[in-house]
């Protein structure tokens, strides 16, 4: 069986500060998920002057203020990120991060990452798309906001500049924080799969774990979850985050639906094996029956243990003849 991989998305929940995205490092490791990303990019390079913050931003975030002014506050260093990959690879975690321009994308190339995390609002991006598709490594794709025509044209982007269709893991996504049950379409990732024949995954931004651990069930081969220190943070998706403890609950449960999925092959597990004969039944006398007697309804039953002959084999008895005396309850042997 493969793994299920976990990333702990740290986004811009460091709030600007390094010192805080390194906590986020810590809780991601704690938590048991696989990778932390962050989100590198250059907000004059992505948001004009006059852009509007999106509706859940102006609920978590200073009012009459900017997206660019939002940005800006949230962007960490080139510094920053080499100091963080360095202290993700001495902890033991995969470091990744999501670019969101050219220049970004060409950085974390350099930084030596080899994964790469196409966000939702990029899925319409064409040179970006291109650029990111002809590094030619590993891609997982978000499709929040997008149709199926929209994901597919994106993938044949990243195909077309050098990028092989088996390395490239698109992601169903809801792109409202926090995304509403009924808003999630979960069922979406299995008609990816099956429509484009690609490795699927979930981004999830509900408020609690179980459409996570659903997706597991489903078949994700990749689970993003925001992951936050405190909810009650200033900034635009703490409250769409999962605390550590929380996290680590969600890891958990991936882990066991992924133990309980199995390999597929119906047969006896080993921790059943030594129940079987105490639930299963034998062909038994159901009273005494003397040497020469004729096994019928009226003198044979079944009975546990399953010790004896099989019920399968009850047509087998009827009718034929006792070669010894059975006692009541005694198997019957032919």
């Amino acid at each position: 069986m493969k793994k299920i991989f976990i990333i702990a998305e740290a986004g811009v929940n460091h709030n600007g500060s390094a010192a805080l995205a390194k906590r986020l490092i810590d809780a991601a490791l704690r938590s048991g998920a696989d990778a932390v990303k962050f989100q590198t990019f250059r907000s004059e390079m992505c948001v004009t002057k006059s852009a509007p913050k999106a509706l859940y931003q102006t609920r978590t975030t200073l009012k009459g203020e900017s997206q660019l002014e939002m940005s800006r506050k949230l962007e960490l260093s080139d510094e920053d990120f080499r100091v963080l990959r360095d202290y993700a690879a001495k902890k033991g975690i995969m470091f990744l991060s999501t670019p969101f321009d050219l220049e970004s994308v060409d950085f974390l190339d350099k930084l030596g990452l080899k994964i790469f995390k196409i966000p939702s609002g990029e899925i319409v991006n064409l040179p970006y798309l291109r650029k990111v598709g002809g590094l030619r490594k590993k891609i997982i794709m978000s499709t929040g906001m997008s149709d199926l025509r929209e994901v597919k044209k994106a993938l044949s982007v990243l195909i077309k500049s050098g990028t092989a269709k088996r390395d490239v893991t698109v992601l169903h996504c809801n792109t409202e924080y926090p995304t509403p049950m009924k808003d999630v379409n979960l069922s979406a990732m299995v008609t990816i799969r099956k429509s484009l024949g690609v490795r699927v995954g979930y981004s999830d931004h509900t408020l609690g774990i179980e459409v996570p651990v659903a997706a597991a069930a489903l078949g994700a081969e990749v689970i993003e979850k925001h992951l936050t220190l405190d909810r009650k943070m200033k900034g635009p998706d703490h409250r769409a985050s999962l605390e550590p403890d929380d996290f680590r609950k969600m890891v958990i449960s991936i882990r066991n639906i992924e133990m309980a999925l199995g390999d597929g092959n119906k047969r006896p597990s080993p921790s059943e094996l030594k129940n079987k004969n105490m639930a299963r039944k034998s062909i038994v006398a159901s009273r005494p029956i003397k040497k020469g007697g004729v096994f019928s309804e009226y003198n044979i039953t079944v009975k546990r243990p399953g010790t004896g002959m099989s019920p399968m084999r009850w047509d087998k008895v009827m009718g034929r003849t006792a070669k010894k005396d059975f006692m009541e309850d005694e198997a019957i042997r032919l």
